[in-house]
């Protein structure tokens, strides 16, 4: 690597750890490293080795190829729609992800379920953040609780609800047309 890589790759390094309001020490605890060593990588005057550089990012919850994208600003980054990152759910649905990583004090998703479609049979949880789930076009129905005691809530373009995401939950589309929603979660819930 030339020096003027060596000394931009410390920039990103540095950047994504203020984004992740870490201390370098913070981050040479969670990278296994020293702090002097985080601070000279990060000013340049070092290089690491590719099993660094993965703890390193797995700190800063990124991977490796984020450190050395330089087609992005960190933190700044225009997702299209077209470019979102999709999670492979239940049939019917697609699910993408609008906060970009590192997650720092929300994750965000975007929806669309197809008629009949729903997020599965069993109502799921994650972690105990606080959620808000937005319908902005067609109509939901938002299934709060244990599956046997489960309390429906059919939602229209507009309407929201908030919640724990240790409360079970579940998503389905009971209409006749495409449903968009949102999910707002924060803090991020663990992976």
């Amino acid at each position: 690597m030339t020096e003027s890589e060596t000394a931009r790759l410390g920039a990103r390094i540095r950047a994504y750890r203020n984004m992740r309001h870490m201390t370098v020490r913070g981050l040479a605890g969670e990278s296994k490293a020293s702090a002097s060593f985080i601070s000279q990588l990060e000013r340049g005057q070092t290089s690491a080795s590719i099993g660094m550089l993965r703890r390193i990012a797995g700190a800063l919850g990124i991977t490796v190829a984020d450190l050395f994208n330089e087609d992005d600003e960190v933190g700044h980054r225009v997702v299209r729609r077209s470019e979102r990152p999709e999670l492979h759910t239940a049939p019917g649905t697609r699910k993408y992800l609008i906060s970009q990583r590192p997650l720092q004090n929300l994750e965000m998703y975007a929806g669309e379920f197809d008629p009949g479609a729903s997020t599965g049979d069993e109502p799921y949880t994650h972690g105990d953040s606080q959620e808000i789930f937005l319908v902005l076009r067609g109509e939901a129905t938002l299934w709060l609780g244990p599956a046997e005691s489960a309390t429906p809530r059919v939602l229209s373009p507009g309407d929201s609800v908030e919640y724990r995401t240790s409360i079970p939950h579940r998503v389905v589309n009971d209409g006749d047309e495409t449903t968009e929603v949102l999910w707002v979660v924060s803090p991020p819930t663990p992976t």
